[in-house]
């Protein structure tokens, strides 16, 4: 495992630094790394999407425990960097590096990343960038052939897709990520768990795909939760254009003030309206 001498020795023999605007924020804390992979439950022979690698310790883990991993860097120094280091995994066939955004617009994978994947059920193991995190889990919680995603993230969006109906923190994402999978705070890490010090608190979070959910098209129910929270306190009836809504649901009920469940039936019963 790396420590802040040596991921800054590291960086300095090449000229990097991380770049704020990036969210080049490095986890130091070995017990967190493994925590994390840990939860993922990944090892020898599976497949793993990281994003964000950076310097290369949650990569190191990840293959330690035998895993194949396919990382996404978009910094072009910090990719030169893991391909220097994991030049023996590149040869062994269990690393493959793609250089550029993990994202392709606001909702899909980059077309290299999911060539890269091949079709393959793989976990997501990441440190995320802050500006990725959000589109970047919904996309692959309508992934089917994603198997989980164990992440760091800032507690912000963690509270997102953890909270209720009625509170700040509720919507769209909270909806698609509880009908889909199990979501669970894994740990809370306060700013000096990192370097530099991010100016938030980060979570470790779990998504476990849950069986049952009953949402053929995910992408249709993810565009339609986005659709009814756009304007959260809006009455529904004038939202989805007047149409029938299911025994339960009024026209004047909110978005904001349904629970999980009622959503995803109210999606089943008429679709994208």
């Amino acid at each position: 495992m790396q420590t802040l001498a040596e991921i800054r020795e590291l960086l300095e023999s090449r000229g990097l630094a991380p770049r704020k605007k990036l969210g080049q924020n490095f986890l130091l804390d070995h017990n967190l790394i493994r925590k994390l992979v840990d939860a993922a439950g990944v090892g020898d022979g599976d497949l793993v999407l990281e994003v964000g690698p950076g310097t290369g310790a949650l990569t190191d883990e990840l293959l330690d425990r035998g895993c194949a991993v396919v990382a996404c860097e978009l910094d072009a120094g910090f990719a030169e960097l893991q391909r220097e280091r994991q030049a023996g995994a590149v040869r062994a066939g269990r690393f493959l590096l793609i250089e550029g955004d993990c994202l392709a617009g606001k909702r899909g994978l980059n077309p290299a990343v999911t060539g890269a994947l091949a079709g393959r059920p793989f976990t997501l193991v990441a440190n995320l960038p802050y500006g990725a995190a959000t589109p970047l889990m919904l996309a692959l919680l309508c992934d089917p052939t994603c198997s989980g995603q164990f992440v760091t993230i800032q507690r912000e969006v963690a509270d997102r897709l953890l909270a209720g109906p009625g509170s700040k923190a509720y919507g769209s994402i909270s909806v698609v990520a509880q009908t889909l999978a199990e979501v669970e705070r894994v740990a809370t890490l306060p700013p000096e768990c990192f370097w530099p010090r991010p100016d938030v608190t980060s979570a470790m979070v779990a998504l476990r795909p849950r069986e049952g959910h009953g949402v053929a098209d995910r992408a249709g129910f993810a565009a339609f939760c986005q659709r009814v929270f756009a304007n959260r306190r809006k009455q529904l009836g004038g939202v989805l254009g007047g149409v029938a809504l299911p025994e339960g649901v009024d026209p004047t009920d909110r978005a904001e003030r349904l629970d999980v469940r009622t959503i995803a039936g109210l999606f089943r019963s008429i679709g994208s309206g």
